[in-house]
């Protein structure tokens, strides 16, 4: 599988997440369609979503419930693609949300992997490939990057490294879509700094790969621990999103 093609892969799931075209994303202007959350959308999405953006570097797409159809379509119109993204920008947004009841909840940038660069990653521990049965009785706090609990059936392959057969380091990917799945990385404490996250997540993407599904990474911005695995590991980055949710749930997470 080529970077073109897992690109268009990406680009066709976001499409369904949303509601828009797949070819939305290359175009040179904005784009703003009504926001419609797709059968095959990535299976952790749920709806409320009033408004949703996203960008993979062209321009924005931006999707919105009706009632802030109107609202996000000024915003889109406003600024160019990456300045949606920043403040002063955003506040000017979210406070124009916060009347219609809603905050932006979630940002985040998103990586894929990039076949050219496919190199053999060591770290010096035993590796273990891991399948979702194996999975069981590691649902504890210091693989929950790895592991989600709250969405077992979706966790589906791993490697593990273990030391003298201790698991020190954990990558797991969630089978988030039918063609893409998403790793996440999990090193204990004193195992740190020692290349044991880019070899794991490395060596994860290529057995993704091998399954021909595209391996996808996501990390906050300001997680610059999580940005500089995902480069080491060859990933790239590719799009980014942010997402407005009703102000009541926002205000509950920070509760």
């Amino acid at each position: 599988m080529t970077n073109q093609e897992m690109l268009r892969i990406a680009m066709r799931q976001s499409a369904e997440d949303i509601g828009c075209r797949e070819d939305d994303f290359l175009a040179q202007e904005n784009v703003v369609t009504h926001f419609k959350l797709g059968r095959n959308a990535r299976k952790y999405l749920k709806e409320p979503i009033p408004c949703d953006f996203v960008s993979y570097g062209n321009n924005l797409v931006a999707a919105a419930s009706d009632e802030l159809f109107d609202l996000v379509t000024e915003y889109a119109g406003r600024f160019s693609s990456y300045h949606c993204f920043e403040t002063p920008n955003m506040h000017w947004l979210n406070e124009r949300l916060i009347q219609k009841g809603c905050k932006i909840c979630f940002m985040a940038e998103y990586f894929l992997f990039d076949a050219d660069k496919i190199t053999d990653a060591s770290c010096g521990y035993e590796i273990r490939l891991l399948t979702h049965d194996d999975f069981e009785g590691l649902y504890f706090p210091e693989w929950s990057n790895a592991l989600c609990e709250k969405r077992k059936e979706l966790d589906v392959l791993g490697l593990g490294a273990y030391d003298d057969g201790k698991l020190v380091g954990l990558a797991g990917c969630s089978a988030d879509c039918e063609g893409m799945w998403q790793i996440g990385i999990d090193v204990l404490p004193g195992y740190r700094r020692q290349g044991i996250a880019s070899c794991l997540t490395s060596g994860l993407a290529k057995e993704i790969m091998r399954r021909g599904k595209v391996p996808f990474y996501c990390a906050a911005w300001s997680n610059i621990r999580s940005v500089r695995n995902a480069i080491k590991s060859g990933f790239v980055p590719a799009w980014v999103q942010m997402t407005a949710k009703p102000a009541d749930m926002v205000d509950g997470m920070n509760g």
